[in-house]
């Protein structure tokens, strides 16, 4: 398993009935999370949160807040800042079990001896670009949101990291990537975290399962002759990371050797146990 156990400003305290309780710096939520299929009887006894989110049996659904909380604040993992704001999607801003990834891409960077050029796609507010930055490499920051490449960049400046050597991209990943690669730019590494689903800017439908394979073999086509590594996460149900293993077996490692890795993510949680966060595939050119 790949494990964030390193945070300080966030833990996951509790888990029962489809629901987690987070603590975000000094803010405790509730979230609904659907890979929690258990019951824990005392699941909340004695602790008041600062805000629940309530799904509809409509879809969506919406904050319930119990506590006077914020509209948003900052937590810190190791050299980083983040903005964490609740949202009308649940979500926060930020996915604290990367934090396993942004270990793993900086000891890569690090270790490698050489200026690294990394292309993060599907970057959202920034954690793999601003861990890549930290360790020193030159960063492409791609996502089709304008408010999440927006947050990246504030995030950047929370961090100290402003002037870091990052451009950031508003784009369709798939079309930045085949224009990245008539213009002859290329790249020691490559981050994706594409969505399970969703539609182009004229209406193209996109699912994971049916575009990644064709994805990664175009990013293959983006890297430099001595790349670094690939990182492929995904959170899509179902996906399990055997799959991964192979999409990274059959494309990277079949044209370049070196070693795959891949597995869960998760996040320890206080009480027992550990929370299942998606999965990663990791390439690396070191064996």
């Amino acid at each position: 398993m790949f494990k964030a156990g390193e945070w300080k400003d966030y833990e996951v305290i509790d888990a029962s009935d489809g629901e987690k309780l987070e603590r975000w710096g000094e803010y405790l939520l509730v979230r609904p999370d659907p890979q929690v299929i258990w019951t824990k009887h005392d699941f909340l006894r004695g602790v008041t949160p600062h805000a629940r989110y309530i799904r509809s049996p409509h879809g969506g659904g919406e904050w319930e807040y119990i506590k006077k909380l914020p509209e948003s604040w900052q937590i810190t993992y190791k050299d980083l800042t983040f903005k964490v704001r609740p949202t009308g999607f649940k979500h926060t801003g930020l996915f604290p079990e990367q934090a396993a990834n942004w270990d793993w891409l900086a000891e890569k960077i690090k270790k490698a001896g050489r200026q690294v050029n990394v292309l993060n796609l599907f970057a959202y507010t920034g954690g793999a670009t601003l861990a890549c930055a930290n360790a020193g490499a030159t960063v492409c920051h791609v996502d089709a949101a304008r408010g999440m490449v927006a947050q990246a960049r504030e995030n950047a400046q929370l961090s100290g990291l402003e002037k870091a050597p990052t451009r950031y991209i508003v784009d369709d990943c798939s079309a930045f990537v085949s224009r990245e690669i008539r213009r002859n730019r290329r790249y020691d590494a490559v981050i994706m975290d594409p969505p399970s689903y969703g539609r182009g800017p004229k209406g193209e439908v996109w699912k994971l399962e049916d575009e990644l394979f064709s994805l990664v073999e175009l990013c293959c086509d983006v890297l430099s002759d001595n790349p670094l590594l690939f990182l492929i996460n995904s959170y899509t149900t179902g996906l399990q990371p055997a799959v991964l293993n192979n999409i990274l077996q059959f494309t990277l490692a079949k044209k370049f050797g070196g070693n795959v890795k891949a597995d869960e993510l998760v996040l320890p949680i206080r009480s027992g146990g550990v929370l299942p966060c998606g999965a990663s595939g990791r390439w690396s050119s070191d064996i």
